[in-house]
């Protein structure tokens, strides 16, 4: 079984996994886990009902139940692990990949992340391991659980009164779909709303610039003050202004303070991961903020909001922690906040765009992916490169690197679910952020025999 990896179990169905592998999983997740119980949630793609039933068959067969919740989002597996006092879920879902993948993203108690380093490497090792299960002299049961009334009353609590504004909304045919409606009503126009895992209209990944181009028409079509787009599994989203221009999801973590650090007065950490623009920081800091750094996904962020007590935090992927959702990301909880301020604003006369601009004036990279072996080697040149001459003001030497001047800085580092370096620059002029892309490609280049692709998200 090949579709082990840093945050998550995932792969192409039928070639990085099967469903005697799923099974294997399901029988010595208990055992990992010291519990008697697994909550199951799953999403709607076309291989989840095959591996929920393999998966409960491995859970049952060791001697635990299964409560099964049915279709969900990822954010509702985790609300109920936490909210019901389980100590193992499994969401079944693949979050944003395409219709042939498949996986299974796996928490502990208090939903916190079991990753390679936290639990995902030793079952790994069990699951490949050449021991056959034994099936249990009792075996479980599979008991339906209802949570959905539960968490719609939970995600209400952060809806407010936001009809004076105009809304597109694009759930990919993904999970979000099943809340969307029951929180927001009928007023904002909806497309591929309905849950089909064949995915019909584009691939559930809005970092994929042409997943988008969708909800960018439907904003400048409606004239919509905001579009809002989710992935697959719902534990992302991301947003689009009224001109229909894509936001980088970093710069929403700053719009976030609005909420947390200005209307309800918190003061304290808020959480970023090493990619985000230098712009959050200096938005959020004289609202209150301290700004706290970290790796890369979901087992290490909820881990460190955690272990910070902070806030909330997010992420570049459209990630958003909240410490009031046991420290996990939620995209409807992030999404019903962000309209909330956005609202506030439209009364004001501030629209999206103005209120980006005040954020930040960077001239930013975005990310750009190169597919080469030597990732190690490319980014010790590049860090070496710059350091030789000038001292850094900062530099980050976990999840890659992340290097700051006072006029630019760069991020480094190598993607953990895919065979990517992934390099992120912003300055203070287009003219510097381009100098020091264009310098820093080159380095990159002169390990040109490993490179095979070169794309920007």
């Amino acid at each position: 079984m090949k579709a082990f990896h840093a945050y998550d179990i995932r792969g192409i169905f039928g070639k990085d996994f099967d469903l005697s592998g799923v099974y294997r999983v399901g029988y010595y997740l208990p055992r990992l886990l010291n519990t008697d119980k697994v909550l199951v949630g799953r999403d709607v793609r076309l291989s989840s009902p095959a591996i929920f039933e393999a998966l409960c068959k491995g859970i049952t067969d060791y001697g635990a139940d299964v409560y099964d919740i049915g279709l969900s989002t990822t954010p509702m597996v985790y609300w109920a692990t936490a909210q019901y006092g389980f100590d193992a879920s499994v969401m079944i879902t693949a979050s944003h990949n395409p219709k042939e993948y498949n996986g299974l993203k796996i928490s502990r108690s208090g939903a916190l992340p079991v990753g390679y380093d936290s639990g995902l490497k030793t079952l790994e090792q069990w699951v490949n391991s050449a021991d056959e299960p034994v099936p249990s002299a009792e075996t479980g049961q599979i008991i339906a659980k209802e949570i959905k009334s539960g968490y719609l009353r939970f995600q209400r609590k952060y809806v407010k009164d936001f009809s004076n504004l105009n809304i597109s909304m694009d759930t990919s045919n993904g999970m979000a779909g099943l809340f969307v409606q029951d929180l927001y009503g009928d007023a904002p126009h909806y497309i591929n709303a309905s849950l089909d895992g064949n995915f019909p209209a584009h691939e559930p990944n809005p970092l994929d610039p042409k997943n988008i181009r969708q909800i960018q028409a439907a904003v400048v079509k409606n004239n919509s003050d905001i579009g809002v787009i989710f992935d697959g599994d719902a534990d992302r989203v991301m947003f689009i202004d009224e001109k229909g221009n894509f936001i980088s999801p970093d710069l929403m973590i700053a719009l976030l303070g609005h909420y947390f650090l200005k209307e309800k007065k918190e003061k304290g950490k808020v959480l970023q991961d090493i990619r985000t623009s230098k712009a959050v920081g200096e938005y959020l800091v004289p609202m209150g903020a301290t700004m706290e750094i970290w790796r890369v996904g979901r087992a290490y962020a909820a881990l460190k909001l955690r272990e910070i007590n902070g806030i909330y935090g997010g992420e570049l992927a459209g990630h958003y922690y909240f410490r009031d959702f046991y420290y996990s990301d939620s995209a409807l909880m992030a999404c019903s906040i962000i309209l909330g301020i956005l609202s506030g604003m439209k009364k004001q006369g501030i629209s999206l765009s103005t209120i980006i601009r005040q954020i930040s004036n960077y001239a930013n990279s975005g990310e750009i992916n190169f597919k080469l072996e030597r990732k190690a080697e490319a980014m010790e040149a590049v860090k070496n490169h710059f350091i030789k001459d000038k001292k850094p003001d900062l530099l980050l030497d976990f999840d890659g690197y992340r290097i700051e001047y006072p006029d630019w800085w760069l991020s480094i580092r190598p993607s953990n679910t895919e065979p990517y370096l992934r390099l992120l620059v912003e300055a203070k002029s287009d003219a510097l952020l381009q100098s020091k892309v264009n310098e820093i490609t080159a380095i990159i280049h002169s390990f040109s025999g490993d490179i095979s692709a070169q794309t920007k998200s």
